[in-house]
């Protein structure tokens, strides 16, 4: 993982937390404390593998003596009946985790599972693949993790990584011209700054404006083949907004440099991954 390991028991305390509680009905009342159980990670839909590491830790944390056997790792294509990883530890402890663990295991392979198809689509172009800011709240991280696993690129991660001028910022500030104007003066030197346009007038003022970066947003193949045209290799250009897997490889194929795309993370369906217990 390129995450730091804190940051990770961070979000799986607080998803266990949530989850057991202070106790787990039913699983205290008929398991015994010392009980010992194995099980296993089956995959039961092809697909990419994500988040092996962070489940495992689920179990972790709730049990010093759980151990591992790792057959699939981050990035690995899963078929239907693959087996991913096999458990061994507390019987309580592997029932308490379960949830937890799947949860995560079964999102970020989604993920990685989604992002690797839209690669595949635009194989060729030069464009890339990337998520954007529209992630569940406290997942960001292992959503983003997820994406780079399935072969795309991060946007921002946050509000501070680089200014970004969208549609409010200019009409409150007066147009694209005045806040290019307004932000230049004080941004520091290692920021880069992305412009959201709307219409070919707007590319052509961000284009005089400076900006490093245009997206054009909502726009069709025809008028971002024309924002392509003017542009020139000016600035990156950035599409984004209504991206379907019909129009992805046709918008790839228009001359862009970057398609982010939202569903990645906001509402992709999860990898069919089940836990059974031997």
């Amino acid at each position: 993982m390129i995450l730091p390991g804190f940051y990770i028991d961070d979000i799986i305390k607080t998803a266990i937390r949530e989850d057991i509680n202070y106790t787990d009905t039913t699983t205290d009342l008929i398991i015994s404390e010392n009980a010992h159980g194995t099980a296993r990670f089956v995959a039961k839909a092809d697909g990419v593998l994500c988040g092996i590491e962070v489940a495992l830790r689920v179990f972790n944390l709730l049990d010093d003596s759980f151990k591992s056997t790792v057959y699939k790792h981050d990035g690995d294509r899963l078929k239907k009946g693959d087996i991913i990883a096999e458990l061994e530890g507390s019987t309580r402890a592997l029932l308490k985790g379960e949830r937890t663990a799947l949860n995560l295991l079964q999102h970020m392979s989604g993920i990685a599972t989604a992002t690797d198809l839209c690669v595949q689509l635009i194989k060729g172009t030069k464009a890339s693949v990337t998520d954007t800011r529209k992630t569940l709240p406290g997942l960001r991280p292992l959503q983003k993790y997820a994406v780079t696993v399935g072969g795309g690129r991060n946007h921002r991660f946050n509000l501070s990584d680089g200014a970004m001028l969208k549609d409010n910022h200019i009409d409150a500030a007066g147009g694209i011209t005045n806040a290019v104007s307004a932000i230049r003066k004080q941004l520091g030197h290692m920021v880069k700054l992305e412009v959201e346009t709307r219409n070919l007038d707007e590319v052509r003022e961000a284009i005089h404006a400076g900006a490093d970066v245009i997206m054009l947003d909502n726009m069709d193949c025809q008028t971002m083949r024309e924002a392509v045209r003017l542009t020139d290799g000016r600035a990156l250009l950035e599409a984004s907004g209504g991206i379907t897997h019909d129009t992805l490889r046709k918008v790839a194929e228009i001359g862009v440099d970057i398609i982010s795309i939202g569903a990645l993370t906001h509402s992709v369906k999860a990898l069919d991954i089940s836990m059974k217990i031997k």
